[in-house]
């Protein structure tokens, strides 16, 4: 019994559907390098992993962020419980255009890192005061009472002789 419960298992961790950051056919995010930080014999090295996504509301601005990610057995058939950490740099690279309103600390991107608890967030926000994107990127599920995060800001800026748009005329109550 216990042989048939094993290769049930088995098989249904290879039909486990891959992390999104796996994914690059859904328009997820560009993966623009890994970089192997561990070393395992028979089975993927546990690695960092650096992504690109372009923000889906505002044109013109870019987040880069790091995660790390786990090899082994469990990560080769991508169900490891992945790391909570995560750096985010993002910057302006085009003019900024708003193409809608949107709330402080709305999803710019999700990801789940693992089967079911933990999903990692990069969230938007704005400093009218100084017509500042902040952007904050989490991962929800608590590590030693506090969750793993990082911060950047993208001032906006005016770009090829265009006014640069203020945020706070586009944060929706």
């Amino acid at each position: 019994m216990k042989t048939v419960f094993a290769k049930l298992l088995l098989c249904a961790l290879a039909l486990t559907p891959l992390p999104a950051a796996a994914r690059a056919d859904d328009g997820g995010p560009d993966l623009i390098f890994r970089k192997s930080t561990v070393f395992k014999l028979l089975t993927p090295n546990d690695k960092l992993a650096t992504y690109g996504i372009d923000d889906p509301v505002v044109s013109g601005v870019a987040c880069y962020y790091t995660v790390p990610e786990t090899g082994g057995v469990a990560g080769m058939f991508g169900v490891a419980e992945q790391r909570s950490e995560v750096s985010l740099a993002c910057r302006q690279y085009g003019p900024v255009a708003f193409k809608e309103k949107s709330k402080q600390g709305d999803v710019v991107f999700r990801e789940s890192r693992s089967l079911l608890f933990k999903k990692m967030q990069i969230v938007r926000g704005c400093d009218p005061k100084r017509n500042v994107l902040v952007y904050m990127a989490y991962s929800d599920k608590l590590i030693e009472g506090s969750p793993q995060n990082s911060t950047s800001t993208v001032p906006i800026q005016a770009w090829a002789g265009e006014a640069a748009p203020k945020c706070g005329e586009f944060v929706s109550d």
